[in-house]
C-alpha cells in the first residue's frame, strides 16, 4: 500500500478507539473516513452498539454495506462524537474542507457534535490555509453572479466539474472552488463569503475541531486544543 494511503488507514483506525458503546456518531466523508468506517463495521459485528449519522450519500452507502446502524436528526437530538477528514488543518485547528463536495452536511453534523475528531495524513497539516482551493457551495440559480461577487474578495472562482459535467452536491447545489492562496484571517473570510447572496456554505470550519489525529510515516500523533 502506498505510504499516504497507509497513513490514512492508520489515522482512520486510530479514531475508532474514541468510540464508546451507546454513542451516536457523526460519520464524515472522504478516503480517510472510509478506513474508519471499515474498522467501525468490524467492531459493530463484534457487538459494539452505536448509531451513525452519515454526512454524504457515499458515506451512507458504505456504512450500510458494512452493517453500521444509521439514524438521523428526526430521531436523535445530539451527536456524541463526529469523526471527519479535512483537506487542510492549520496550527489553530482551523479546517479547510469540501474537496469531496459534502461540506454543508459535514458542517451540520460536525457542529452538532459534542466532540469533533479530525483524521488526516501528515500532508494535510499546514501553517496556513489556502494552498488547497476553498470549496464554496452555492445555489445553481444565478451562480454566475454569485461567482462574480465572490471574485471581488480576491480569488478566481471555478465551477466544479467532473468529467466535463457540472458537479451537483447531495443538496442539489453547485460548488465553486476558490483559490485564495494564503488565508491570514479565515474567520473573517468565512463571514464575508456567507454574506454573499447565493452562498449556501463555505468549506472553512473555524473553531470546531477538538482533536486532530495525524498519521505520518506510520507514526500517530494526537493533537488536542
Amino acid at each position: 500500500m502506498e505510504q499516504r494511503n497507509l497513513d490514512k488507514k492508520i489515522a482512520g483506525e486510530e479514531a475508532v478507539n474514541f468510540i464508546k458503546d451507546g454513542m451516536t456518531i457523526g460519520l464524515g466523508s472522504g478516503s480517510t473516513v472510509n478506513w474508519m468506517l471499515q474498522k467501525l463495521g468490524e467492531l459493530v459485528k463484534e457487538g459494539l452498539q452505536i448509531k451513525g449519522i452519515p454526512s454524504s450519500r457515499k458515506t451512507e452507502r458504505l456504512a450500510k454495506e458494512l452493517g453500521i446502524p444509521l439514524t438521523d436528526f428526526s430521531k436523535v437530538a445530539k451527536i456524541d462524537l463526529a469523526i471527519d477528514g479535512a483537506d487542510e488543518v492549520d496550527d489553530y485547528f482551523n479546517l479547510l474542507k469540501g474537496g469531496g463536495g459534502s461540506l454543508v452536511r459535514e458542517k451540520i453534523i460536525d457542529t452538532a457534535a459534542d466532540e469533533l475528531i479530525i483524521i488526516v495524513d501528515g500532508s494535510k497539516i499546514v501553517p496556513q490555509l489556502g494552498a488547497f482551493p476553498l470549496p464554496v457551495e452555492v445555489l445553481p440559480f444565478g451562480w454566475e453572479i454569485t461567482a462574480t461577487t465572490i471574485s471581488k474578495l480576491g480569488c478566481v472562482p471555478k465551477l466544479r466539474k467532473i468529467d466535463k459535467e457540472v458537479f451537483v452536491s447531495d443538496n442539489g447545489n453547485y460548488i465553486l472552488d476558490c483559490q485564495f492562496n494564503a488565508m491570514k484571517q479565515p474567520q473573517n473570510l468565512h463571514e464575508k463569503l456567507k454574506q454573499v447572496v447565493g452562498v449556501v456554505e463555505t468549506g472553512l470550519f473555524i473553531n470546531i475541531a477538538s482533536k486532530v489525529i495525524v498519521a505520518k510515516h506510520k507514526e500517530i500523533e494526537i493533537l488536542s486544543k
